[in-house]
C-alpha cells in the first residue's frame, strides 16, 4: 500500500508528458487551420487567373486591326485556354466575347447592340448582360453592358471587346465544407483602330468549327 501512495504521488507530480498531451491536441487545430489556408490561398489564385484570362482576351481582340476574322477568334481564345489550363478553364468555364456597338439607330430606338459573340469552354453560361443581335433595332440596351452602376457603352464610330469570365472553383480540400464557388469577372477595351467591326471568315471556318456561344469545347 505504501509503494501504492508513492507510486501515485511521483505520477501526480511527473510533468514530462504534458507537452506531449498538448501537442497532441493542438495538432487537429493547427491542420485545419493549414489547410484552409492552403485552400484560401488555391482560391485566390484561381480568381487572380481568371481575371487575368478576361483582361487578355479583351485586350487582344481590340488589338486586331482593318477587321477582325474568326481565325483571329480562334487564336484569341486558343490562347485563352492556355492561359487557363492550370484551373482547367476550358472543362470548368466559359469565356464569353462580345462586340458592344452602338445600334446605328436614333431617336427612342438609340441604344447599344451585340454584333457578335464568340464563346470558349464546356460550361453552359449565357452572358449575364446580352446575347448576339440584342438591342439591333430597339433601346433593349441603351444603358450598355455591365453592373448596375458600372456599365459600358460603345461610341458611334468605334467598338467595345466585352469580356465576361465565369469559372466554377472547386475546393481542393474539404470540398464538403467550402462547398463549390462560382468565380465571375468581366473585361471590356476599345477597339483600336479599326473600322470595320462585320466578323469576317476568310479561312472558311465552317459553322460546327466557329466559337459559336452554342458550341461548347474545352480544346
Amino acid at each position: 500500500m505504501q509503494n501504492l501512495k508513492k507510486l501515485a504521488r511521483a505520477l501526480r507530480s511527473d510533468k514530462s508528458g504534458v507537452a506531449m498531451v498538448e501537442f497532441a491536441l493542438s495538432v487537429p487545430f493547427l491542420m485545419i487551420i493549414g489547410l484552409a489556408s492552403g485552400e484560401v490561398a488555391t482560391l485566390a489564385v484561381a480568381s487572380m487567373r481568371v481575371n487575368q484570362v478576361a483582361l487578355q482576351v479583351s485586350d487582344h481582340a481590340a488589338r486586331i486591326r482593318a477587321s477582325i476574322d474568326e481565325s483571329d477568334i480562334e487564336q484569341i481564345l486558343a490562347g485563352a485556354r492556355l492561359a487557363g489550363e492550370s484551373i482547367d478553364l476550358g472543362t470548368k468555364g466559359r469565356v464569353i466575347l462580345s462586340s458592344l456597338e452602338h445600334n446605328g439607330q436614333t431617336g427612342t430606338n438609340e441604344g447599344q447592340t451585340i454584333r457578335w459573340q464568340r464563346c470558349f469552354g464546356l460550361k453552359s453560361y449565357t452572358s449575364s448582360y446580352g446575347v448576339e443581335g440584342d438591342g439591333a433595332t430597339t433601346n433593349a440596351m441603351a444603358t450598355g453592358m455591365g453592373d448596375t452602376g458600372n456599365k459600358i457603352t460603345s461610341p458611334a464610330s468605334t467598338a467595345v471587346m466585352f469580356v465576361e469570365v465565369r469559372y466554377e472553383y472547386v475546393p481542393q480540400i474539404a470540398p464538403w465544407f467550402m462547398g463549390t464557388r462560382e468565380i465571375k469577372t468581366t473585361a471590356a477595351f476599345n477597339v483600336r483602330d479599326r473600322l470595320d467591326h462585320v466578323m469576317k471568315n476568310t479561312t472558311s471556318i465552317t459553322t460546327a468549327n466557329k466559337r459559336l456561344c452554342s458550341r461548347f469545347s474545352a480544346t
